[in-house]
């Protein structure tokens, strides 16, 4: 199964801006679906934002605006940047790979913290 490290979390103050990163450890051209999702704390995890390998791409209502996902397939690579973040924002980033078929690939996740 694909391996995914997150890098790129902080902590910044409200209206600041943070790239996430997400780096596979294996071409991701061929997977399906690769996607950011966040959990704060005592909250369950939520959908971000998702690339689909036909190039479609899409976000959460509550970042639309704000977050933009990106595939580099050379880099084998997937970002998440946020401008003017919130502290809502705040929460801990999974990177996911969707192949389409079997489980999901999860990375361990990075922190981002947003201060007012």
């Amino acid at each position: 199964q694909v391996q995914l490290v997150e890098s790129g979390g902080g902590l910044v103050q409200a209206g600041e801006s943070l790239r996430l990163s997400c780096a596979a450890s294996e071409e991701i051209f061929s997977i399906r679906t690769m996607a950011w999702y966040r959990q704060a704390p005592g909250k369950q995890r939520e959908f971000v934002a998702v690339s689909n390998s036909g190039g479609s791409r899409s976000v959460a209502d509550s970042v639309k605006g704000r977050f933009t996902i990106s595939r580099d397939n050379n880099k084998n690579t997937v970002y998440l940047q946020m401008n003017n973040l919130k502290p809502e924002d705040t929460g801990v980033y999974y990177c996911s790979a969707n192949r389409g078929w079997g489980p999901p690939a999860w990375g361990q996740g990075t922190q981002v913290t947003v201060s007012s």
